[in-house]
């Protein structure tokens, strides 16, 4: 069987990593290239930490850095969820610079889709800005690209804003270029993330596998997407459960707008479960999850990694 060939754009981030990792070692998926983007912290963070995590496996991975800020707006970092480094809790040795390219993502990503004999899948696991930019610069890339597979929106409250999710939320037009791209796209929000949990008991099983899993356990003891008591949130795990393992989600395809005018509600994803907007679908929407399948897919997928 040959493997699904994706493009990873990302934010690390305490969650990206652990989804990283999971897609670093999949059998089933081809990480042609990584692009970074600024989100959970800045740009040069997200990157360095990328590296690090390459370096820490030893994969060889090509990676591209992007945009510094939302399209439009000035955000806030999740430094307070995160850490200062957007990874803190543990020590990594020092990063293997030589895989970061002198292009910028948007160039090193269209030159990957249009190179490709088979279609790209992009996965954006951080702020779409980047992706944004692609499609409104490069509009031919969209012909090589299967399907976008991205962590982000909610059909109900948010993490971000009252009815904002996060990678939404920090940049509202980018996401709109995308959801209006007229490409395949699967929305694995908040409605899964809440309840993609891990919780003290998973921890001890994650690090007792492996040293990726020693380091993970580290790095959930920074992370405050939650707590070990309540449930730490793999947000961005849920976009490679997508990917790997489809059938523990419940999908509805229907039609999502995202908002960009209101000043309480920018970055909301509307939903329209009953047709209110009378447009055509456009996004298959991840709107439950298999609690216990997903747990026990992720320790499986962690304890592939080295």
């Amino acid at each position: 069987m040959s493997k699904r060939p994706i493009i990873i754009d990302t934010d690390p981030g305490i969650d990206d990593a652990v989804a990283i990792g999971i897609a670093l070692f999949s059998e089933e998926l081809d990480v042609k290239l990584m692009t970074t983007v600024a989100g959970n912290v800045s740009l040069d963070k997200v990157t360095n930490n990328l590296l690090k995590l390459l370096t820490f496996w030893g994969k060889k991975v090509p990676v591209a850095k992007g945009a510094l800020r939302p399209l439009m707006r000035v955000k806030e970092n999740a430094s307070n969820v995160h850490g200062e480094s957007g990874m803190d809790g543990y020590e990594f040795g020092a990063p293997d610079t030589s895989l970061l390219l002198k292009e910028h993502a948007v160039l090193a990503m269209r030159r990957v889709i249009m190179e490709s004999k088979e279609k790209i899948t992009l996965v954006p696991i951080g702020p779409l800005t980047n992706i944004a930019l692609l499609l409104s610069m490069y509009p031919e890339v969209k012909e090589n690209i299967e399907e976008v597979v991205l962590m982000g929106g909610s059909a109900g409250r948010g993490n971000y804003g009252v009815m904002s999710e996060f990678n939404v939320g920090f940049d509202p037009e980018a996401a709109r270029i995308v959801f209006e791209s007229g490409l395949k796209i699967v929305m694995a929000g908040l409605d899964v993330g809440w309840k993609a949990l891990v919780y003290h008991e998973d921890s001890l099983k994650i690090k007792a596998q492996n040293r990726t899993g020693e380091m993970i356990y580290a790095l959930f003891q920074k992370y405050r997407g939650g707590s070990l008591k309540t449930g730490l949130k793999m947000y961005d795990s849920c976009a490679m459960a997508y990917l790997l393992k489809k059938e523990m989600y419940e999908t509805v395809f229907t039609h999502v707008s995202v908002e960009t005018d209101g000043t309480a509600t920018a970055g909301a994803t509307l939903v329209d479960l009953k047709g209110y907007l009378k447009k055509e679908p456009n996004v298959t929407v991840c709107m439950d999850i298999n609690q216990e399948m997903f747990s026990e897919w992720l320790l499986n997928a962690l304890k592939k990694c080295n």
